[in-house]
């Protein structure tokens, strides 16, 4: 019987391996800018020819190549990235791609123009189809420059495959932006045809980079964000919630300076953004990992556009945490002019507007010094207020430090998101107490006498609490440092109601207003008997229940959120909503989260309730001592900022 095994000639080798690497004209870019960059490039120039079809040009300014290792580039297996088994662990470069270079000549007409620092002349390697046709000296700078013809010139069938020179040119484009944002500090241009596609300046930051692939626009609607923990790093930009829109996403993910695919990870993102941005919709992200060694594995796919983590949740938990505290920062706000905040973001320390040089240590909003408000006897006031409701000193977060799932790291209350919202508020004339109608200052003695005999009120500045005025009964404005801040009363009583049950429900609960006249509330059964599963979670929301007889139930206790609060009505509205169901339920988390949306939504302050100055006091200082002031449990901004310059700019001054 004949032999039916046989080894392959490496021209056949070398076109099937170039099968796995080289699918179409932007792969072959791909893998020759990557060498580019792994060799120190400040400059990479691509220029293209029938969308890469005719031809493919790559020349850089890096590391070159002597004339042996530009002939042993061409091998099987040949690289200068690992030299043991032990390298595939921890690749710090693009990783090791041995077959590409021999790979891409054996489909096409290849020359290699070379030169290393260290010679006085260069070199130039012609290969066709996979073999060297000649090897000449050539003068030139210090570089490489790949050029590739004819791509497939000897595999028709898989030319008849690639599409249009259009579609083709496209294909290179968009697989060169995650290179570009991979790598600000690199010039990187593209034409075809002798048509300039992109020219990106070299030396610039990841924001202006951005702005240069995705558009200014886009660029003045990011947030900086970065967190770490356990030897784990992510840092990167992520979109402001008022400009999120649902449909298309653009991503970029990097390990390592590698761009992957994870959708893991963009799911920990929208984690981060719950309550922020209404269900659907799909924020922008540019995400940087910085991972230890030997805890991702990045040769688990061909291309390399996959990786695998060996702790996959903490790094996802590290994600939506750090995304968690960038939304947290007055930078989040919506804004009228629609710009970025032009202070830091929250993760810096700085107070926005102030070039960073508000104090460090202040853990909240602080009130002028001496301006006091009558003491509160309902406990959700006192845990948001210290020393009472409309003023009283500081507005204090009594929240410990905390961490999502396993990886996330902790952060101690009084971090630097306290230190940006406090700086929104800072008098501009460093410190003056302000004056005058609308101003929420009270100067009278008995105010001024609750807060002495604190010793953390010596180390505190004297600082301004803004005027505020109500506007058509649904808007609350306030004077700030940098402009005017308008607040819906509605959408912020939401946040500060929902925050608040969920800490009941993480806590002992809180108390209830006793009825003299307990109400009872006929339901169906569907309704009766979710109300008699959840009678555990609506009693530490403030609602004590119990059964009445047949589908009827009797309430013996309702919170008291506020003092035009309907609970009847509220509590039959939460019941509907619970047992049919809103978008605003369906994307809870779980049934506490369940609870504590709808009777946020229910029992808030309703838009056209007037309300007095101490109750806009009251709810300005319970808003900014939540944890995410600027967004209500919708998804939509509880404020809106329009700065002094955009003032100006519509004035003409």
């Amino acid at each position: 019987m004949r032999r039916t095994i046989r080894i392959l000639p490496d021209s056949v080798a070398n076109q099937i391996a170039a099968g796995e690497v080289v699918e179409r004209p932007a792969s072959v870019v791909k893998e020759l800018v990557e060498n580019a960059l792994d060799a120190g490039a400040t400059r990479v120039e691509i220029s293209l020819e029938s969308g890469g079809k005719r031809m493919i040009r790559v020349a850089d300014d890096g590391d070159g190549m002597i004339r042996e290792d530009a002939l042993l580039a061409l091998d099987r297996h040949a690289t200068s990235k690992i030299a043991s088994a032990d390298d595939l662990r921890g690749v710090p470069t693009f990783g090791f791609r041995g077959e590409a270079l021999p790979s891409i000549a054996s489909v096409s007409r290849l020359a290699v123009e070379t030169r290393h620092g260290s010679e006085g002349v260069g070199t130039r390697v012609r290969v066709k189809g996979g073999t060297i046709t000649g090897v000449e000296d050539l003068p030139r700078t210090p570089g490489t420059t790949v050029t590739v013809e004819s791509l497939f010139f000897n595999a028709p069938a898989r030319a008849r495959f690639l599409r249009t020179p259009a579609v083709e040119t496209r294909a290179v484009s968009e697989l060169l932006s995650p290179l570009c944002l991979a790598h600000p500090e690199v010039r990187l241009s593209l034409e075809s045809g002798g048509k300039s596609l992109l020219d990106l300046r070299g030396g610039v930051t990841l924001l202006q980079r951005v702005g240069e692939l995705w558009g200014a626009e886009v660029r003045e609607t990011l947030l900086e964000v970065e967190g770490e923990s356990g030897g784990r790093r992510v840092w990167g930009l992520i979109q402001r919630p008022d400009t999120v829109r649902p449909g298309f996403r653009r991503t970029a993910l990097f390990v390592a300076g590698r761009p992957f695919r994870e959708a893991g990870i963009l799911r920990a993102v929208d984690r981060g953004y719950r309550t922020t941005i209404p269900p659907g919709h799909r924020p922008w992200t540019v995400l940087f990992l910085e991972v230890p060694p030997g805890e991702v594995d990045v040769n688990v796919h061909p291309t390399k556009a996959e990786v695998r983590f060996r702790d996959r949740s903490g790094i996802e938990a590290l994600v939506e945490e750090s995304v968690r505290r960038a939304l947290e920062g007055e930078d989040s706000a919506a804004r009228l002019d629609g710009g970025r905040a032009t202070g830091t973001t929250g993760k810096s320390g700085g107070a926005p507007g102030t070039g960073g040089d508000a104090p460090g240590d202040l853990p909240a909003i602080a009130a002028a010094e001496g301006h006091r408000a009558a003491p509160t006897d309902r406990p959700e006031q006192k845990a948001g207020v210290e020393g009472g409701a409309a003023g009283a000193g500081r507005v204090v977060r009594e929240r410990p430090g905390r961490s999502v799932g396993t990886g996330g790291p902790r952060r101690p209350a009084g971090e630097a998101v306290e230190d940006s919202q406090m700086g929104l508020f800072l008098p501009a004339d460093g410190g003056r107490e302000a004056t005058g109608p609308g101003t929420t200052g009270n100067p009278d003695p008995a105010y001024e006498d609750a807060g002495q005999g604190r010793d953390d009120m010596d180390t505190l500045p004297s600082l301004a609490r803004p005027r505020l005025w109500q506007i058509h009964r649904a808007w609350i404005m306030a004077e700030v440092r940098d402009g005017i801040l308008l607040i819906d009363q509605h959408a912020a009583h939401e946040r500060v109601l929902f925050e608040q049950i969920m800490a009941r429900f993480q806590g002992e609960g809180g108390e209830s207003q006793r009825l003299l006249f307990p109400f009872t509330v006929r339901l169906t059964r569907a309704e009766h008997d979710l109300v008699m599963d959840l009678a555990g979670l609506l009693n530490r929301a403030g609602f004590e229940v119990e059964g009445f007889g047949g589908d009827t139930v009797i309430v013996h206790a309702v919170p008291n959120p506020h003092p035009h609060f309907d609970a009847e009505g509220c509590f039959r509205e939460m019941v509907d909503e619970l047992t049919h169901g809103s978008p605003l339920v369906r994307s809870a988390r779980n049934q506490h989260e369940r609870v504590a949306m709808s009777y946020a939504c229910k029992a808030a302050i309703k838009a056209g309730q007037p309300l007095e100055l101490r109750e806009m006091q009251e709810l300005f200082d319970q808003l900014f001592a939540t944890e995410l002031p600027f967004h209500d449990v919708h998804g939509r901004p509880t404020t809106v900022r329009l700065t002094r310059t955009e003032l100006e700019r519509k004035f003409g001054r």
